[in-house]
């Protein structure tokens, strides 16, 4: 099935009661990572690139040829989506025109009325390609690429209002924030997910900030809704904890590492990309979308 846009395959987990991962990449090796994950637990995933990502690895078109590129070159069977994370509008458009076939729209940071009728414009010229569409209401905690929010409740009419629009799926704060949570969070607010999946009844809401969340209140949240969940922040911790343990190990021996060409990036950077992909892995089966492709 291999490059596809993301509706299906999100409704799908939303209708029968699992999550898919939207998983950011920042470089080709990650990107291998997750898709060697998703092949090996035969489970459909989002590639997403935020734009500050995009921004480093040279831009929304090198991105997503990067993307289509390994999916055929590396044998990919499971359906991937490639999708822009937290895009503002003229983002959007451009990913629309360079192939993504999902993206999100992230007018939060907007008035209301403003954020809504862009995501309008944005559905219609992104339907008109088949390309997917996440929109966000309120604002979620912490920080993704300058984009700051301080984890509010996301209000159930903006949500409704937000649905109207003709989005695919929507990102809706509960108390989740991203990057690390601090040590005095008090937990998703999963009675104002029930208020907000019960004033859109059937319709998936993404669960930003994935990364740090108890597992037992993922899972409770996708009983009540959620089927799209991001993780970044996980991968990142992942990847730096292995890094700095194959350089450390290696500290007290400099002759053999010079020995085995350890500098060699393409040895360098191995033992991270396996974590990586290992926390894709992990995450997939928390999610429960594991042999859903």
């Amino acid at each position: 099935m291999a490059i596809v846009s993301a509706e299906k395959f999100v409704q799908a987990a939303r209708d029968n009661g699992y999550a898919v991962g939207g998983f950011n990449t920042n470089n080709l090796e990650w990107t291998q990572a997750i898709l060697r994950a998703a092949e090996a637990k035969q489970a459909p995933v989002l590639i997403q690139t935020s734009m500050g990502a995009a921004k480093y690895m040279g831009g929304y078109k090198v991105c997503q040829a990067l993307i289509a590129n390994l999916v055929e070159s590396m044998g990919i069977t499971v359906p991937v989506a490639i999708h822009l994370d937290h895009g503002h509008y003229e983002d959007a458009l451009e990913c629309i025109e360079v192939g993504y076939t999902s993206i999100m729209f992230d007018g939060s940071h907007l008035p209301i009325e403003e954020n809504l009728e862009k995501a309008k414009e944005v559905v219609a010229l992104a339907h008109a390609k088949g390309v997917s569409v996440e929109a966000e209401v309120g604002t979620i905690g912490g920080e993704e690429d300058g984009i700051v929010g301080t984890g509010e409740l996301a209000p159930v009419e903006d949500a409704k209002a937000m649905v109207e629009t003709g989005i695919d799926f929507l990102a809706a704060g509960i108390g989740n924030i991203h990057g690390p949570y601090p040590e005095n969070w008090t937990g998703l607010d999963l009675d104002h997910l029930k208020k907000l999946t019960e004033a859109v009844p059937g319709f998936p809401i993404v669960l930003h900030g994935g990364s740090g969340i108890p597992d037992e209140q993922i899972q409770e949240a996708i009983k009540l809704g959620v089927a799209k969940v991001n993780v970044n922040t996980e991968s990142q911790i992942a990847f730096s904890n292995a890094t700095r343990a194959f350089a450390r190990a290696y500290d007290a021996d400099e002759a053999g590492y010079d020995a085995k060409k350890l500098f060699d990036p393409r040895k360098f950077l191995a033992d991270g990309m396996k974590a990586v992909q290992g926390a894709v892995e992990e995450r997939i089966d928390v999610f429960g979308s594991a042999n859903k492709a």
